[in-house]
């Protein structure tokens, strides 16, 4: 344990204890330089010179920096001193969900499809980088005093591109909510994730798990021999579509699970909407008529031709549940998990598995088509290693599903020393991002849903461009050349909203050279648009306008009408025997022409007053 007022790294003070586990402990700790308090997690003194513990210790490290979002544990800072490997995390002061769970009775529904909401969005972050948490269960999930859930200890995640750590028959992960697959010997899915993610749901719906024993292996046969338990039976005003959500996501088959946490979300999100109340119960459907019923396995047996070599603490939880904490000072239950994977074994082989039975040349069966759990299940029962899994684009098998094997699916090859590389579908191959730059938003929208890009996924943004015309891309991304995967890919569109307007200045007053001179600094283009009758000095600037009629708003380029002042006008004198004027200065017409009207005392036109003068002296 580290004293209290000990400096990690010259900067992190160490002001408290939070709590410990298996491999490190984790201390309230206050930044000196940020002023905040965080949280240090430190590599226990015993697993300093463990290379496999440091490695893991790292790996969730490097996990939780590659992924921000509001409901992950932010990572600040990574370090080694004097040997002594830490993690500065963000501290969240509050509880982790399993006591948040016993703390709150009936939770409700709202508040847990609101809290499942943020773990799910989480996770989804996460298998978008192609990280599989692997041990997700209520004690790594915090709630902070606002409701807010962040996940931490991606300690025993895995980033799915690491094809060099070996997966099969390693148990990882805490036994309440380990999948089938993995309690098989299975390798680790997005899949796996969410059927852990199912069983917490499970619990915040009911207070407790579905499957408890006395021993994990116990518990771990129930996860697939068992039918999972109705949180109706528990809470009645649990709706059928809630329940669904649990049966499915904890559906024994991955073909019957939900095949992404985003389709998990989606339907949890409308689970409590009134239209699916009448929703019916959700039953699997997958492998039904194929589902052997086998005798239970009784855990004290072992074959005695099998040496059993008890399994390395690296290769369990160091925060599993009490029954599998401190593994090294309980070797007899570790033995037991061992068996479980013996046994399982069993299950899959469908008969004992005898050591020392001749080896012979198996054909590779065909697994495409197959998800990567099923297809290392099959390659398995017929007692083929699985080497490395790699990615390939196609174009006919959906993604994530198996394409090929190398060797060929129906090679021969040795019972337990040949080797099959798994072809996983990357799902169809990518195209040229086309250049939409100059074209119409709407023209480029529509050509990119036509190649296969999903609405959701193409946004709009707009800017103000002197050059661009109104409407018309300016910017895209992806980049024009680039490969792309329209499924996958998430464009923006940036579209021109035409040039910035500004307000023209009142020119009043101005003379023709200062009119010129002011419209052209300013990007705008004069008209002469005549004269008209003023109380402005003669020849100067009456009033302008812009052509575009858009009241006082203009942009570069437009054109602006000036009108400039004829003088002020002159007033009429009349007598009983007749009358005269002034005369009036003449105009000059452009377009658009500036018509002159002058209607006198009387308030007719002249050329009316001068017909009534004409009709009086014929009189």
């Amino acid at each position: 344990m580290i004293k209290l007022g000990t400096k990690i790294g010259e900067r992190y003070e160490v002001i408290g204890n939070i709590g410990s586990g298996g491999m490190a402990n984790v201390y309230l700790a206050k930044d000196l330089i940020l002023n905040r308090e965080v949280a240090v997690k430190v590599l226990r003194f015993d697993f300093q010179n463990d290379q496999d513990a440091i490695r893991r210790f790292q790996r969730e490290a490097l996990a939780a920096t590659e992924m921000v979002h509001p409901n992950i544990v932010s990572v600040y800072d990574v370090g080694e001193e004097n040997g002594m490997q830490y993690i500065v995390m963000e501290y969240v002061k509050g509880t982790d969900l399993k006591q948040y769970i016993k703390n709150q009775k009936n939770i409700p529904l709202n508040t847990v499809v609101d809290m499942m909401g943020q773990v799910l969005s989480a996770i989804s972050l996460a298998h978008q980088h192609r990280i599989i948490h692997r041990d997700l269960k209520p004690q790594n999930i915090l709630v902070d005093e606002d409701g807010t859930v962040k996940i931490t200890d991606f300690g025993i995640a895995i980033a799915l591109s690491e094809t060099s750590i070996t997966q099969t028959n390693t148990l990882l992960g805490s036994v309440h909510y380990l999948s089938p697959e993995q309690a098989r010997g299975g390798m680790a899915t997005r899949q796996s994730d969410i059927y852990a993610l199912g069983i917490i749901l499970y619990e915040l719906l009911t207070g407790g798990v579905p499957f408890e024993g006395e021993s994990a292996v116990s518990i771990a046969l129930k996860h697939f021999q068992k039918e999972m338990p109705s949180v109706r039976d528990s809470n009645p005003q649990i709706p059928q579509p809630l329940e669904n959500v649990v049966l499915r996501a904890t559906a024994k088959e991955t073909a019957d699970r939900y095949k992404t946490v985003d389709e998990m979300f989606a339907d949890l999100k409308t689970a409590l909407n009134s239209n699916r109340a009448n929703e019916e119960r959700f039953e699997p459907s997958a492998m039904m008529d194929e589902t052997i019923m086998l005798d239970p396995i009784d855990e004290s047996y072992v074959p005695n031709q099998v040496a059993v070599k008890e399994p390395s603490i690296k290769e369990l939880d160091d925060d599993d549940d009490d029954e599998l904490d401190d593994v090294k000072k309980k070797s007899k239950r570790g033995m037991k998990i061992f068996f479980i994977l013996l046994g399982l074994v069993l299950l899959v082989s469908g008969g004992f598995f005898v050591l020392g039975r001749k080896n012979g040349d198996v054909e590779i069966p065909d697994v495409s088509g197959k998800t990567e759990t099923e297809a290392i299940m099959i390659l398995q029962d017929k007692k083929i290693k699985v080497g490395k899994t790699k990615e390939i684009s196609d174009d006919k098998v959906d993604k994530d599903l198996i394409v090929k094997t190398d060797p060929p699916i129906g090679t021969s090859v040795k019972k337990e020393k040949g080797e099959v590389t798994l072809y996983v579908s990357s799902g169809k191959s990518g195209i040229k991002m086309k250049d939409y730059t100059k074209e119409e938003v709407m023209d480029a929208k529509d050509d990119l849903l036509s190649k296969g890009f999903k609405e959701e996924n193409i946004k709009i943004e707009k800017v103000k461009s002197d050059s661009a015309k109104e409407g018309t891309v300016v910017k895209q991304t992806p980049k024009s050349g680039r490969e792309v995967k329209p499924e996958d890919t998430k464009v923006t569109l940036v579209v021109s909203e035409g040039a910035e307007t500004f307000s023209l200045s009142n020119m009043e007053g101005y003379t023709r050279e200062q009119a010129m001179s002011y419209l052209d600094s300013v990007g705008l283009v004069f008209i002469d648009g005549g004269s008209d009758y003023s109380n402005v000095t003669q020849g100067n600037v009456a009033y302008a306008y812009p052509k575009n009629g858009n009241g006082n708003k203009v942009k570069k380029g437009d054109e602006v009408y000036v009108i400039f002042s004829a003088g002020a006008k002159t007033v009429q004198s009349s007598s009983s025997s007749s009358s005269s004027s002034v005369p009036e200065p003449s105009t000059t017409e452009t377009t658009p022409p500036v018509t002159t009207t002058d209607t006198g005392d009387s308030g007719q036109p002249e050329e009316s007053k001068e017909e009534v003068k004409n009709e009086g002296h014929g009189n």
